[in-house]
C-alpha cells in the first residue's frame, strides 16, 4: 500500500501528536505543515520532516498532498474546510485592467461582487476613474455589485455625505451596476480601517 502522504493545518501540541502517530502508523505521513507563524512552521518541518508552507491554498494545490489534518479549534474548521474544497483563483496584474475577465469567470447563477478596502487611494484619480469605467464593462450582461471603504471622496461615484476629504474617516459604500445603469449609495462610515463603525441606518 502506498504512503498517504498528507498536510496538517495547525502545529501546536495535538499536530505533533497527529504528526508522530501516522508517521508510526505505517501507512501515512504529514508531508506539509501550515500555520500563521513563520516561526512555528518552520520549527515544526524540522521537527517532523515535513514542508513548512506559506499558506493553505499552496497545500491543498499541492499534488504530492493526498489530504489534510485539521488541529484547530473548532471554530475554524467550518472556514478552513470550505478553502480547502473550493481555493480561491488568483489572478496576476493589473487589477483594474483584469476585472471585467476576473467578473467573467464568476458563474452565470451567481452576483460578482467586487471589495475595494482602502486600495484605490493608492491610484491616481485617472486610475480610479479607469476602475469605474472597466466595472461598468463587467456589467455589459449581468448584475455586479461593488462595496467599498474608502477615504471620503476617493471612491468615484460613492456619496460623501456632504463629509471633507482627509477628514480621518471613511465612506462606506454599495454600488450595483446593472447593464451599464449605476446605482451607488453611502451605506455607513468608519474609522481606524473598520475598528468603529457607524450605519447610516443607525443614525
Amino acid at each position: 500500500m502506498d504512503t498517504v502522504r498528507l498536510g496538517l493545518v495547525g502545529l501546536g501540541w495535538f499536530g505533533g501528536v497527529l504528526a508522530t502517530s501516522a508517521r508510526s502508523s505505517g501507512v501515512a505521513e504529514v508531508v506539509s505543515c501550515f500555520a500563521r507563524s513563520a516561526e512555528a512552521r518552520a520549527a515544526f518541518a524540522e521537527a517532523h520532516g515535513a514542508r513548512a508552507v506559506g499558506d493553505l491554498d499552496e497545500m491543498v494545490a499541492d499534488p504530492e498532498v493526498d489530504g489534510v489534518l485539521v488541529a484547530t479549534p473548532h471554530s475554524t474548521h467550518a472556514e478552513i474546510a470550505v478553502a480547502a474544497a473550493a481555493p480561491p483563483l488568483l489572478l496576476r496584474g493589473n487589477a483594474v485592467e483584469m476585472l471585467p475577465d476576473a467578473v467573467a469567470r464568476v458563474p452565470a447563477d451567481a452576483l460578482p461582487v467586487v471589495t475595494t478596502t482602502w486600495a484605490l487611494s493608492r491610484l491616481p484619480l485617472e486610475s480610479r476613474l479607469r476602475f469605474l469605467h472597466r466595472l461598468d464593462e463587467a456589467a455589459a450582461g449581468r448584475t455586479v455589485a461593488w462595496v467599498s471603504a474608502e477615504g471620503v471622496g476617493v471612491a468615484p461615484a460613492i456619496p460623501t455625505l456632504g463629509d471633507r476629504r482627509a477628514s480621518g474617516h471613511s465612506i462606506i459604500g454599495l454600488a450595483v451596476t446593472d447593464r451599464s445603469a449605476l446605482r451607488a449609495e453611502a451605506i455607513g462610515r468608519c474609522w481606524s480601517q473598520g475598528r468603529l463603525l457607524a450605519w447610516l441606518a443607525d443614525s
